[in-house]
């Protein structure tokens, strides 16, 4: 299992794009791979004929034998020995079977043919021949895993389903204690209607029907990542009111200026402007790391990205030496890519601050969770016009903007925060220097 992204410690195997016995060039595509923060198309590093070990839908840690290239020159996988089923890996860290539906305990469960692999009490089964097991209604215990070490994959899964099942006996063993009743429902009389095929893993509560779902490897990423910042860090907010009528004039005469390149966002903007004030603030733009403060030297402002059920935070390089209509055309392919499932791991680290807008959801202002090990996030709301007092003293309408900006106090203090958020304020109040 290679590593690819800076922060990954397992895969998924989703896909081979090859078949045991193939021959396969060096940079050939071999599978395609589900990361902590990407789906990737992994290439082969040698050549030679492919040996499937790991067949897809297993999750496994960095370093473990996926596949061996046999005639290969220096392919790695071939020269490593195969792993014991005790260190083969360790049970998938995805989500927790639910708990309203615990599998019985091997002791109830009648023998099967062979005795399927177990970890901690628990089957060894890959995250794919879990979910096909419930909606299957299959019993895990009673399938026999072909898998590395024993471990139950999609292809076992199905094959049970397949295969009649016992019918459930009206009472346990005396010897036995009673257990749960499984969720799947029981057999029906031959009279009966046939139920509805279901997914719930639990009936009849107060709270009526629960569905249970798992989380996909970038949901659990951002689980386990906000838990750590709200946990960590011990974080203050800053808020302030934009007056925006000059970026929305700039914007006009960008925008009649024409040409190839793409129109800045107000979005656009902000990361501009907040780009600059890093270059002028280094501690907004570091991490506090091991009771040391880390600065580093290039301005990247991460964007974040609605995707398909995630969050996504492709990031801008050296964002203080674009020019405004760079970080546009950045921002929108970066964009592109990220709902097409294209981005990149590179394109997804590296970043020093975040800037988060909800205003296209008409949200005027909110607060962002840090991403550590960053120092701040800023949290962009709707722009829309409000009444404010003039010069004059009269109530007029302007184009005004509510901004947050969530600070890790023990880097950024006070006074230094609120001095790089007006900073941010007065570039886009005058926002003449955004435009170079």
């Amino acid at each position: 299992m290679p590593r690819l992204s800076d922060s990954m410690e397992e895969g998924t195997i989703l896909k081979w794009l090859k078949d045991s016995g193939d021959d396969v060039s060096r940079g050939e595509p071999l599978a395609e791979i589900e990361t902590d923060k990407a789906t990737l198309t992994y290439e082969s590093d040698a050549a030679g004929v492919l040996e499937i070990v790991a067949p897809a839908g297993e999750t496994l840690p960095i370093g473990s034998v996926i596949a061996r290239l046999d005639g290969g020159n220096g392919a790695s996988a071939a020269a490593e020995p195969a792993p014991t089923a005790a260190e083969e890996e360790p049970e998938t860290r995805d989500a927790p079977e639910p708990p309203a539906s615990p599998e019985p305990p091997a002791a109830s469960a009648p023998a099967p043919p062979a005795a399927p692999a177990m970890q901690g009490g628990r089957v060894k089964a890959s995250p794919v021949a879990r979910r096909l097991a419930r909606e299957h209604n299959v019993d895990l215990h009673q399938v026999t895993g072909t898998g590395p070490g024993g471990r139950i994959v999609k292809d076992d899964v199905e094959q049970a389903a397949k295969s009649p099942r016992p019918q459930p006996s009206a009472e346990p063993p005396a010897d036995t204690p009673a257990q749960t009743p499984d969720p799947a429902p029981e057999q029906p009389d031959a009279g009966a209607p046939p139920p509805a095929p279901t997914t719930v893993a639990e009936t009849g509560t107060a709270k009526g029907d629960v569905t249970v779902q798992e989380l996909t490897r970038v949901q659990g990423l951002i689980a386990r990542r906000m838990a750590e910042s709200r946990a960590t860090i011990p974080s203050f907010e800053l808020r302030t009111e934009i007056d925006m009528d000059a970026c929305v004039a700039l914007r006009k005469e960008l925008k009649a200026l024409g040409g190839d390149a793409p129109v800045p966002s107000y979005n656009d903007m902000v990361v501009k402007a907040s780009a600059l004030a890093l270059r002028e603030f280094p501690r907004a733009n570091g991490s506090y790391r091991d009771a040391r403060f880390e600065l580093y030297s290039r301005v990247n402002v991460g964007v974040a990205v609605a995707a398909a059920d995630s969050l996504v935070v492709p990031t801008v390089f050296d964002a203080d030496r674009k020019s405004l209509r760079e970080i546009a055309r950045d921002t929108r392919a970066l964009a592109e890519r990220v709902r097409a499932g294209a981005v990149t791991p590179p394109e997804l680290s590296g970043g020093t601050f975040t800037v988060s807008n909800l205003g296209m959801y008409g949200v005027t202002d909110f607060t962002a969770v840090i991403n550590p090990p960053q120092a701040a996030i800023l949290a962009v709301g709707a722009l829309a016009p409000r009444a404010v007092v003039g010069d004059d003293g009269e109530l007029v309408a302007r184009d005004t903007m509510n901004v947050t900006l969530a600070c890790d106090h023990r880097i950024l203090y006070g006074a230094e925060a609120a001095e790089f958020l007006a900073r941010i304020r007065a570039l886009l109040e005058r926002p003449l220097a955004l435009a170079f």
